[in-house]
């Protein structure tokens, strides 16, 4: 099913032995567009401390009650090592925190499934800007920062994210919701994921491969409806794109 990031925020997290706190945010993979971790907000329970919970041990969402089962107990949860969200995720402390959890990383390879901290080129002013310094992942951010980043078509600015829209199957982004807000008032429209080009941290924009006129006459996007297949399909059929789902 495809949710709105927005939508996940305040649901609550329940362990299996109880409440561990609620959903303040994501952190995704700027290049493959994928969920890696929920951002949870102990709230009253651990006071001041967040944690991270990777989509795997998550079960089926209740939309009543806003409630996301999480596979794990309260006991692992407090215990786990302190990730220190006031400042990006290091790559240190993403293979701290799986090898706690003896979760598979998504890295992938080396003794055990873990690697040597991989070492980017990453522009340094990007650094300073991102606040990202190597061991790390330089593509590895916040849903709520790229709220508000600006988003231009091949042929000029179309409006600002608004919104992020996530398959909670595989957690591929698949969409981002555009408010072109001054360009057509009153109006949002989603893109695909697949149709955007890279994200320019320090710039604060994503470029995608389309044209104004046709985001302009594309299929009627109502933010207060579910995207479904229907919608989906008369999307990709407009554009002339590939479906992602065969």
């Amino acid at each position: 099913m495809l949710r709105s990031i927005d939508s996940l925020h305040d649901y609550h997290i329940r362990a299996r032995d109880g409440n561990i706190g609620y959903v303040d945010d994501v952190l995704f993979d700027g290049e493959e567009w994928k969920v890696r971790y929920l951002v949870v907000d102990t709230n009253r329970w651990l006071p001041g401390r967040k944690v991270l919970v990777i989509p795997d041990v998550l079960e089926e969402p209740s939309a009543e009650g806003r409630l996301l089962p999480v596979d794990l107990t309260r006991d692992q949860v407090e215990n786990s090592p302190d990730i220190g969200m006031e400042k990006p995720v290091s790559r240190q402390k993403e293979i701290d925190l799986f090898e706690y959890y003896g979760w598979s990383p998504y890295w992938g390879g080396g003794h055990g499934g873990f690697t040597e901290p991989v070492m980017r080129d990453v522009d340094p002013d990007q650094q300073e800007m991102s606040g990202v310094t190597p061991p790390g992942d330089p593509h590895l951010r916040s849903g709520r920062e790229v709220e508000g980043y600006s988003v231009n078509a091949s042929d000029g600015h179309i409006g600002y994210v608004d919104d992020l829209i996530a398959d909670d199957t595989d957690w591929i982004v698949r969409y981002l919701v555009v408010d072109t807000r001054k360009w057509l008032p009153g109006r949002k429209v989603i893109v695909s994921s697949e149709w955007a080009g890279r994200i320019d941290w320090q710039d604060r924009t994503v470029a995608v491969e389309l044209a104004r006129e046709e985001v302009e006459n594309s299929p009627p996007y109502d933010p207060k409806q579910p995207v479904n297949r229907e919608y989906e399909t008369r999307l990709y059929d407009y554009y002339g794109r590939p479906f992602y789902w065969r």
